[in-house]
């Protein structure tokens, strides 16, 4: 009881899990500006498109690509559906939500955005894959 009259409770700091879409770069000042929520989104350049293959119990070969953010930190982020058109240099955006059996991809790309095309033949689920609506 006298530690707690004394030093109080301290509220535990709660860590981002989507650390990259915390902040923006102040390219005036040349450093970080701390967004209190976090943005949504954010614009990258692909810097490198690779495989990967995940964790213990499964076996695949998931497609992920190296990004480099506008605010200048660099991420792994995940490439969801099935076929993808990009490349090196190919502008794409982000959204938080990691992919649990990837080490360290803690990010999505949206498909249908900038450089990224959406999933073609997709009839179910669309809206996350970035596919229109198929003609009757």
């Amino acid at each position: 009881m006298n530690q707690i009259l004394r030093k109080g409770r301290r509220i535990r700091k709660v860590k981002s899990k989507s650390p990259a879409l915390q902040f923006t770069w102040d390219s005036l000042h040349r450093k970080k500006t701390a967004l209190k929520r976090g943005s949504p989104f954010k614009r990258g350049v692909c810097t490198k498109v690779y495989t990967a293959t995940p964790r213990k119990p499964n076996s695949a070969m998931r497609k992920v690509a190296k990004v480099r953010l506008s605010n200048g930190s660099e991420v792994i982020a995940y490439i969801p559906g099935e076929g993808h058109n990009l490349q090196e240099h190919s502008i794409v955006l982000l959204r938080g939500g990691r992919v649990k059996d990837l080490a360290g991809v803690r990010y999505h790309i949206v498909r249908g955005i900038y450089d990224t095309q959406g999933v073609d033949g997709r009839k179910r689920g669309r809206s996350l894959y970035g596919s229109k609506r198929p003609k009757k």
